[in-house]
Formats: C-alpha cells, sequence, structure tokens
C-alpha cells in the first residue's frame, strides 16, 4: 500500500431521509477526517447503515449531501480507487474462487491483476485463495471483503461491523490493521457494537441515535468528560456504603457484587464518610469510564427497543 498524506475525506451534511411515517435520517452530519479511524456506533435503527449506503450512492436522500473528496460516489471514476467499501460480506458469487472474485472485481475497475495477489497476502488469505468462497467461514468471508475493499488501494476505508465473525486472533489482527491504515494517512471509517474493540482501535467517534448525531468527539475525550468526578469503590458491604453515601449527597450506582461507582464526592471525602461510619472497603480510586460507559449514558434515551431487565422479568 502506498501511503496517503494528504487523503480526502468524508463529509456527509444535512442527511435526511423518510420512509412512509419514518424519519431514518434527521439531519445526519460529520466528517471523516484522513490519519484517523472513525468509529461510527450507535443503537439499531439509528440510521448506520442508511447513511453507508448514502455514501456509496446506494440510497437517495430528501435533503443533504454526502461527498467523498468534494464529490458524490456516483461521479467519481474508477470508485474504488477513491473509497473501498464492506457493507456486506456475504456479497459474492459462492461458487467462485476468492482469488476469482477478487479478479472480476479488478477487472471491472480496469486494475491489474497483480494487485489481487497483494490484497489477499494482505489479509491473510494466501492460503485460501483458490478455495471457492462460499465455502468460506464469516470471519474469512470478512477478510475477502476488505481485501475487496483495498483494491484500489484508496485513500478512503468504510467498513461495516469489521470484527463480526472474527476469532480472538482475528479481532487482534483487525485492530492493528485498521490502526495501520489510519497511520499511512487514510481516512477510516469503521462501525462496530463492539464498544470494547473501538475503545483500542478509534481514534475519534460519531455516536449516532434516531437519525442524528448524538457525539462527535475523540474516544480519549469522551472517556475523560465520562470519568470526570467519579470515584470507585470497593467493599464487601456495599448496601450500607451506599446508603451512607447517598445521605452524603452523592449519586451512587452499583456496578458489581462489591464495585460502586460514587458521583458528587472526591475520593477523600468518601473515605472519611465510611470510616466515620465503620463501613469496611478495600479500595477508593479515580474511576475511569469504558467506552461502553460513554456509549450506555448518551444513547440512553436513543435506545429504539429496549429488553425488560431480569428484575422487571421477576415481578
Amino acid at each position: 500500500m502506498r501511503p496517503h498524506p494528504t487523503a480526502p475525506g468524508i463529509v456527509v451534511a444535512g442527511l435526511r431521509k423518510r420512509y412512509g411515517a419514518t424519519q431514518a435520517l434527521d439531519g445526519m452530519s460529520f466528517s471523516v477526517h484522513p490519519g484517523q479511524v472513525t468509529g461510527f456506533v450507535g443503537p439499531n435503527g439509528a440510521g448506520k447503515s442508511t447513511t453507508m449506503r448514502v455514501i456509496l450512492g446506494l440510497n437517495a436522500v430528501d435533503e443533504g449531501t454526502a461527498l467523498i473528496d468534494g464529490k458524490p460516489y456516483r461521479s467519481l471514476r474508477q470508485p474504488l480507487s477513491h473509497l473501498g467499501s464492506l457493507l456486506d460480506a456475504a456479497a459474492l458469487h459462492p461458487s467462485r474462487s476468492a482469488r476469482n472474485h477478487l479478479l472480476w472485481l479488478a477487472h471491472s475497475q480496469g486494475l491489474a491483476a497483480r494487485r489481487v495477489d497483494q490484497v489477499i497476502e494482505q489479509v491473510g488469505l494466501a492460503s485460501a485463495a483458490r478455495r471457492k468462497a462460499g465455502g468460506y467461514s464469516l470471519g474469512m468471508r470478512q477478510r475477502l471483503g476488505i481485501a475487496a475493499a483495498l483494491l484500489g488501494d484508496p485513500p478512503i476505508i468504510m467498513l461495516d461491523e469489521p470484527f463480526n465473525g472474527m476469532d480472538p486472533d482475528g479481532i487482534i489482527w483487525m485492530r492493528g490493521f485498521l490502526r495501520s491504515l489510519a497511520a499511512q494517512g487514510r481516512a477510516v471509517l469503521a462501525s462496530s457494537h463492539l464498544m470494547s474493540e473501538l475503545q483500542d482501535t478509534a481514534d475519534h467517534l460519531v455516536l449516532v441515535g434516531r437519525g442524528k448525531v448524538i457525539a462527535d468527539a475523540g474516544v480519549a475525550d469522551l472517556i475523560a468528560a465520562a470519568s470526570q468526578n467519579r470515584v470507585a469503590l470497593r467493599t464487601m458491604a456495599r448496601p450500607e456504603a451506599m446508603t451512607v453515601l447517598a445521605r452524603a449527597g452523592a449519586t451512587v450506582e452499583a456496578i458489581g457484587p462489591d464495585t460502586v461507582t460514587v458521583s458528587g464526592l472526591p475520593a477523600d471525602r468518601v473515605v472519611t464518610l465510611l470510616r466515620e461510619s465503620g463501613v469496611a472497603f478495600s479500595e477508593v480510586s479515580a474511576h475511569r469510564a469504558s467506552l461502553e460507559d460513554v456509549y450506555l449514558e448518551l444513547t440512553r434515551e436513543a435506545v429504539e427497543f429496549r429488553a425488560a431487565t431480569p428484575a422487571q422479568v421477576r415481578r
């Protein structure tokens, strides 16, 4: 792969799309910048898939634009040389070998056959390249789809659920692979439901719900903001500790059988209150939120389908 130090990005501006009574996109706007992995996340029905299809010119919108290097995707000559994408790993001919599938794509774009063997090697499919793609596992089909996205050596990569179907080794490979694409100066947009993987991979996060952007910020900034002024407490006397701290005006949340997060009181005050009340504890420390914590907090009002908790079911 050649580096792309001046790679263009994706600019989505004011997308609106209605399906009957459903407002799928409601002013969706964000940018994907070169040199970083941008995570694209949100609950089911948030508009992620629709937005990616609009970027690729597969869906029309009622209002707004989605531009690649300042141009709509459909106007690009040799589009695979501008934007490589994977939306559906199953979109292949099952009776073709992986290599022939890629050769067909390369030929349609005027790309050299030698590029096919390069991308097959890149994604780790060299030993299975001549096997029929219909016999591939989901993880292998993901790798084949990513190979197709890389065929044109594009400055922009867009992947929907790239970790889907990957085994632990594949997940580790994918993390490093996405980071390496960004390090080459490419703009990378990755949609995923796996917050733990994006926390270790993405530089930036675009979080969406009900067709609009809820948060558009650096991953480190979002985690820092969610961690601010919160204390993690570990104690075997959890109910007693929660009662004492709540009476002192803190907001207290149990996150485990012996773990509590405390908001509204500094760590030293938490220690003093517990000692004065005779409540034993083993640890008090600054709480560091996870990306999953950030996601759950910010999407609390945007989840369309929510199952009952076990406690609610028992009632």
